[in-house]
């Protein structure tokens, strides 16, 4: 399945703005590169950031902005000193975004069995399979359409266990709150 950008969509409970489809393979690909190999798909630009940090900070390009071409997504980081720092972070928010902004059709990977125990999901935002686990979650979500018992039921675990995993990452539980109607 190729790459897809739908306007206004409202898949499954979960529009945004913009929403990029395609399948999970690609999509969870991408995930599972290692930083050299994400930052290859990748444009880089780097820039003076303000605030805090001194003369460095204001005179010398050490914020990182990455934008993955086949997702159009953008990440940027600029809260050290060190570009090489920034761009680590901005790659590690890159993944995150596109778990969470990129949909396709729910096929479990094989991340979530491991992390999967006992109807519990249980899995740190750092640990690198953190970002495929996060996106099959939304696109069982979105497949329900918006229903967090339909999701937790596809995806193996409880509805308090899966609401639990979402509100613990900021970004995902806001994109999911602002998906679903209010009551």
């Amino acid at each position: 399945m190729g790459l897809g950008r739908i306007v206004a969509c409202h898949t499954g409970g979960m529009p945004q703005e913009t929403q990029t489809t395609t399948d999970a393979a690609t999509r969870n690909g991408w995930l599972r590169l290692d930083d050299a190999g994400l930052l290859a798909q990748c444009e880089e630009h780097g820039y003076r950031s303000s605030g805090p940090g001194g003369q460095r900070r204001n005179k010398v390009e050490t914020a990182a902005r990455v934008r993955h071409r086949p997702s159009g997504i953008e990440a940027h980081a600029a809260e050290t000193r060190r570009r090489e720092d920034n761009r680590k972070r901005a790659l590690r928010r890159l993944r995150e975004r596109i778990a969470i902004e990129v949909r396709s059709p729910y096929e479990e990977p094989p991340e979530l069995a491991a992390y999967r125990r006992d109807k519990r999901l249980s899995i740190n935002g750092r640990n690198p399979a953190y970002p495929v686990v996060l996106g099959a979650v939304l696109d069982a979500l979105a497949e329900s359409g918006g229903s967090y018992a339909g999701a937790a039921k596809k995806i193996g675990t409880t509805t308090s266990q899966l609401l639990k995993f979402l509100q613990a990452d900021r970004e995902a539980w806001r994109s999911v709150s602002e998906g679903r109607p209010k009551t």
